[in-house]
């Protein structure tokens, strides 16, 4: 049954498609026979406890340089879509948290992708501290006393703002390292809320596992190995990614997972794993969809849709 789709995400004019996850989703939806529109979140707006935006009808290709069109814009109100993708990247800022308290009121009627009130609640780098035996040691503070004491017990740490993305603000401090003081005078200056400070994993020079669920189940990886002299993993940080397989610990923090992500309504997300320890829950704005395909991974696009258009015949 053709769907109706909308989708909220960022310019769409910036993207890369090579990579990019909602492109993949957007693609495999026109493939199904949905259709599509488009809209930015700051075209959001509730009138009277209803929900509203400016879309644009959309066609999508797979060709770099000329992959959409855009048709003749037309106000309406959201909840006569039967699907919303919530695909804009963070920053998890005030911004991004209103547009959930927006979608909230159309879902479930409208199904929203992902739960914007579990979004809101789990944003990725505290929904993972659900699951503290399954990652490196982690402190979440702003606290000058609280780091320096974490730094003396952990000698080689990580740090990165609590509500940043695509491995921005991220620094990782040796025992030994007089730029600390200036570090976290920086961070103390740049950042209103706190930081993640964690143990630093000598493993990540192997990679920075990103792993897929689609509904809770595994629905491919992709690794992500750091540049020479980087620290950060991200595609967008210089990152290659490389084909992998999930080791017997992988398989046991995706079955830990699964049932948790399927009850918050989490349709697709992107786990972190470094030597065996998950860092984060990616439920905002997953990526991973094109690499994960291109290593002959599955089709998590086409795992999502089939997720989307069984809970719509519900």
């Amino acid at each position: 049954m053709p769907l109706t789709v909308a989708v909220q995400m960022d310019p769409i004019a910036r993207i890369n498609i090579k990579g990019d996850s909602t492109f993949a989703l957007l693609l495999e939806a026109q493939k199904r026979g949905h259709t599509l529109s488009y809209y930015t979140p700051d075209r959001l707006a509730m009138l009277d406890g209803r929900v509203f935006t400016t879309v644009a009808p959309l066609t999508v290709r797979d060709v770099a340089g000329d992959y959409f069109t855009l048709g003749a814009e037309r106000r309406v109100e959201l909840s006569d879509f039967d699907v919303v993708l919530l695909r804009q990247d963070p920053p998890f800022d005030l911004n991004y948290i209103t547009s959930t308290h927006l979608l909230e009121r159309i879902h479930p009627k409208t199904l929203v992708v992902n739960d914007p009130a579990s979004v809101r609640n789990a944003p990725e780098k505290m929904l993972v501290n659900q699951f503290p035996d399954l990652m490196p040691a982690t402190l979440i503070t702003r606290d000058l006393a609280e780091i320096k004491a974490f730094r003396a017990a952990h000698h080689d740490i990580v740090m990165k703002p609590l509500y940043g993305h695509g491995g921005g603000g991220v620094f990782r401090v040796t025992r030994e390292d007089l730029n600390f003081g200036s570090l976290y005078d920086m961070f103390a200056t740049t950042f209103r809320e706190p930081w993640v400070v964690q143990k630093f994993l000598a493993a990540v020079r192997a990679g920075d596992k990103r792993i897929l669920l689609v509904d809770g189940e595994f629905a491919g990886a992709v690794n992500r190995v750091p540049a020479a002299d980087d620290l950060r993993s991200n595609m967008v940080r210089g990152g290659s990614p490389k084909e992998t397989e999930l080791t017997p610990r992988e398989r046991e923090i995706c079955a830990r997972l699964g049932p948790v992500m399927r009850e918050l309504g989490m349709i697709f997300v992107g786990i972190d794993v470094i030597g065996d320890m998950l860092t984060e829950i990616n439920v905002t704005s997953p990526t991973g969809i094109r690499s994960v395909k291109n290593f002959g991974g599955p089709d998590a696009a086409a795992l999502t849709w089939e997720v989307i258009e069984r809970k719509r015949k519900a």
